[in-house]
């Protein structure tokens, strides 16, 4: 902020002419005399050092303001993700989806029920996410950070999540069949009430999973899996499952 000081008083005309000696020069010291005189008389107006208090209050209230809405500005930037999310609804292709659930996500906004089926969601990061009961049938989320999500409920058959994070994540009571889960991370998930029919499993890490729940898993293959549960192999073929080495990997 400005501090304003009164300016001290200029020279008489008179005073200021003698210190001319040429007189090609008097327009121009008459028009910076006039000038001084003009600053003189606004260093001593108060009301412009009111202006200044004015103008500083101004700006320290704009930033209350900024602050105390921005709760509205996040839930306008949330009502728009969600706009993008339904509006593409059973649609292929992205459509803006896969950088609003993130940015939901990142917010801390629960994506429960949400419907991204069919969608392009490679490499989506959701880690620690909320999606029960969401539907995820036949979306393509392949590589995709899904750490700690709640997957409780959700349908995800027909999903394609190959080499994907899912540990720690919960699959309670969530429809598999038919996902593609090749080279997944899936240590300490829980697989409680979970149905795995026709899923495929070969080469994913199954280090401490919470299987002993799991509804169905006929024809699932599980070729190549990585660190199994004691019993859990053994139990899987003995309740439909394959372990299979496909000629050709066309997936």
């Amino acid at each position: 902020m400005r501090l304003f000081s009164p300016r001290e008083r200029p020279s008489s005309w008179r005073d200021q002419r003698a210190t001319t000696r040429h007189a090609w020069a008097v327009p121009f010291i008459a028009v910076e005399w006039c000038w001084e005189w003009l600053a003189y008389f606004l260093s001593n107006w108060k009301f412009l050092e009111v202006l200044e208090y004015l103008s500083s209050l101004s700006i320290l209230v704009a930033v209350i303001f900024y602050f105390s809405e921005s709760g509205d500005r996040a839930k306008q930037r949330h009502y728009q993700a969600w706009q993008v999310i339904n509006t593409a609804q059973g649609k292929g292709g992205s459509g803006g989806r896969l950088e609003a659930l993130q940015e939901l996500n990142s917010d801390g906004v629960p994506l429960v029920g949400v419907d991204v089926s069919g969608a392009y969601l490679q490499g989506i990061r959701l880690a620690g996410s909320k999606l029960v009961r969401c539907n995820f049938s036949a979306a393509d989320a392949r590589d995709g950070d899904f750490q700690s999500t709640d997957f409780a409920d959700a349908d995800l058959r027909a999903a394609n999540f190959r080499y994907g994070n899912f540990s720690k994540t919960s699959f309670q009571r969530a429809q598999l069949d038919n996902a593609d889960l090749v080279g997944t991370h899936l240590s300490a998930a829980d697989f409680s009430g979970a149905t795995l029919a026709n899923a495929d499993l070969r080469d994913a890490n199954l280090s401490d999973i919470q299987w002993r729940g799991i509804a169905s898993i006929k024809s699932a293959n599980i070729h190549g899996v990585k660190n199994p549960p004691d019993g859990f192999v053994a139990w899987a073929l003995q309740n439909g499952a394959i372990d299979t080495e496909p000629e050709s990997d066309l997936k």
